[in-house]
């Protein structure tokens, strides 16, 4: 048949990481090459074009010092000893774009090497740094990571606003890094609209990918590492109609869920809403936050207004900070705070993001402010509003709020981000304050996310993000890049930890089964070939399917698996969707009317026709699927 499906299978990255890391260590422990000969290998993952590995052997043991030269002066360069021993791995980490990097391996017996070692290429579209200000004396050789919130690409930017890493997969939301050295985001693999992936990924900086942890909800926004190294990660449960209201504990060896906080046993879903919120997506959790002197969650809800904190035990609420107005009465005398110290200064937040609980129980967020009420008539244009950070201190025997910090309410709109952003805590008065969903139409504060903004299709509009760091009320950093970034964290570019081990990399948890649709309506199979202009395409990989088309608005569209054993349905929702959040625009298309599907193969065994129903008929697609 003339097929007009596409279909692509692809290993998983960490499968063909795993082949490439055989490959290059079986001709090094060949080869035993000494430093004279080091081996070089430039972006030895394959995602990260600004580093490299120098593999080497030495015939006694010896540490290693290596320097990554700066591109200006001695001062920038970055420099790191590595244990004792006969074969060394050293990661570079920070290589220059579009010139040659020097970097020297200085052992303890006294012999060196200089390298010249030369990138990849960067994308063509990447985000560039407009404006930085800050002093080497106070940032040093860190590294500002910024995770994309569209298109974009994890970046990080030097004390110059150089880019000195990059990923070239769109791994999703915040980084972090673990108590061992790594770091841990969202997979970059789509897994349901409009910005879940599959789970999360713990890796290096060369980009080495050590653990996908999977998850049948998906992950979305945030997540933390516990003390004993087990991972909370945000989720949902897609099957129920609601989104976005679920967080789960990961066994951090295993991948399983231990434990699982459902908010809607929480909280009432249809009190307090924000300006955002419908009864699909009524909380809209975007951080999380464990306290072990309470021994209790702390979590953010956007479509509520509120940060809200429960026992980690038995769930039980214990309070919510937010603007009391919307929900019931008993729950506003029980719950919800009262604000005291200078009124004239106080502000509640709205829409919130990225909670975080200081060392004395304070409690910080990005307090993105859109609409600024809860009250349709009292709704502050974007153009009149303003973001900020905010700290807040509680007392929760008399249950009363006071606002002892903030920083952004005199940039207005100017520093305005309806959405996404963070704060940071480094220590008291010292703080990072992201607002990285900055968007402008003709001179003013977009009424549109950044997400649906595309400046080089749209005149008169922009995206930006703005990082400020300040220290005891000065401003010692800031930085303006293109694009709208979701967070941004602050890290040296090398650890005291395990900075490249190496090893096979893990799925580990599970996608679970995708549910198929009861039932499958009665329409003839025919043998005519589907349209070209649905734009079908199947990409496959080792533990699922994306189904990938276009069709009208309200078709009737399923995708059926055919096996031995019967046939599976799978329906495809064609609806219009308007959507009141959009943290990540990764997986967004340019045509509405483009639709895509994860079908996870748990589940499935054996061999699989794939066939479309569209409509009032059954096509073939030529494409067999193997389980």
């Amino acid at each position: 048949m003339d097929n007009r499906v596409t279909h692509t299978f692809e290993d998983h990255l960490i499968t063909r990481q795993n082949r490439a890391e055989e490959a290059f260590l079986a001709e090094f422990e060949e080869k035993k090459p000494l430093l004279e000969n080091a081996h070089v290998l430039v972006n030895p993952y394959f995602i990260n074009p600004l580093c490299a590995l120098i593999l080497f052997k030495t015939q006694s043991p010896a540490s290693a010092t290596l320097t990554v030269h700066g591109r200006r002066n001695a001062r920038e360069n970055l420099v790191h000893k590595f244990p004792e021993g006969v074969s060394h791995a050293l990661p570079v980490i920070g290589l220059h774009e579009n010139t040659d990097t020097r970097v020297t391996v200085a052992l303890s017996t006294g012999e060196s090497r200089t390298f010249s070692v030369t990138a990849q290429p960067l994308p063509e579209d990447v985000c560039r740094c407009r404006n930085i200000s800050t002093s080497m004396n106070y940032f040093g050789t860190n590294f500002m990571f910024l995770t994309p919130a569209g298109k974009n690409l994890p970046t990080a930017y030097d004390h110059a606003g150089d880019i000195r890493w990059m990923l070239t997969i769109n791994t999703m939301f915040d980084i972090k890094r673990l108590k061992n050295g790594h770091i841990m985001t969202g997979s970059h693999r789509f897994c349901h609209m409009p910005y879940n992936s599959t789970g999360l990924v713990e890796l290096n900086l060369l980009g080495k990918i050590y653990k996908e942890y999977r998850l049948p909800g998906c992950y979305h926004h945030d997540h933390f590492e516990m003390a004993d190294g087990n991972i909370l990660a945000l989720t949902q449960d897609f099957t129920r109609g609601t989104v976005e209201d679920m967080v789960v504990l990961l066994d951090r060896k295993t991948g399983d869920i231990l434990r699982t906080w459902d908010y809607t046993t929480i909280l009432p879903q249809n009190v307090g809403g924000s300006g955002s919120q419908d009864a699909h997506d009524w909380f809209h959790n975007n951080a999380v936050w464990y306290d072990e002197k309470t021994n209790s969650l702390t979590i953010s809800g956007r479509h509520q207004d509120a940060v809200v904190n429960f026992d980690y035990e038995t769930g039980k609420l214990n309070w919510i900070i937010g603007d009391p107005e919307g929900w019931p009465e008993e729950m506003q005398k029980k719950y919800f705070f009262k604000p005291v110290g200078d009124l004239s200064k106080f502000d509640w937040q709205y829409e919130q993001h990225a909670c975080v609980i200081c060392p004395d129980g304070d409690v910080m967020c990005f307090d993105n402010g859109q609409y600024r009420s809860k009250n349709p008539d009292k709704y502050i244009k974007n153009r009149d509003n303003f973001s900020r950070g905010v700290r807040y201190r509680i007392n929760t025997e008399k249950m009363e709020i006071e606002q002892v910090w903030q920083y952004g309410k005199e940039l207005g709109e100017s520093f305005f981000s309806p959405y996404i952003c963070n704060v940071e805590y480094y220590g008291e008065g010292h703080y990072l304050i992201h607002s990285g969903g900055i968007g402008w139409k003709d001179g003013y504060a977009s009424d549109a996310l950044g997400a649906f903004i595309d400046p080089k299709t749209m005149p008169g509009t922009d995206i930006c993000s703005k990082t400020v760091e300040e220290k005891d009320g000065v401003v010692m950093y800031y930085l303006e890049v293109d694009g709208n970034f979701y967070r941004a964290e602050k890290l040296s570019p090398y650890h005291d930890g395990e900075n490249a081990p190496f090893g096979k990399g893990v799925l580990l948890g599970s996608l679970g089964v995708t549910p198929p649709f009861g039932t499958i309506p009665d329409v003839p199979e025919v043998e005519e070939v589907v349209d070209s202009w649905h734009q079908l395409k199947i990409e496959e990989d080792e533990d699922r399917l994306v189904f990938h088309g276009r069709f009208e608005r309200g078709a009737l569209v399923m995708v059926l698996l055919q096996g031995a054993g019967g046939t599976h349905g799978y329906f495809i929702n064609t609806a219009a969707t308007f959507h009141l959040a959009m943290c990540s625009g990764a997986y967004l298309e340019t045509d509405e009317r483009v639709v895509k599907q994860n079908i996870s193969k748990e589940g499935l065994a054996g061999r699989y026709d794939v066939k479309v129903l569209i409509e009032d008929k059954i096509y073939q697609t030529g494409v067999s699927l193997f389980c």
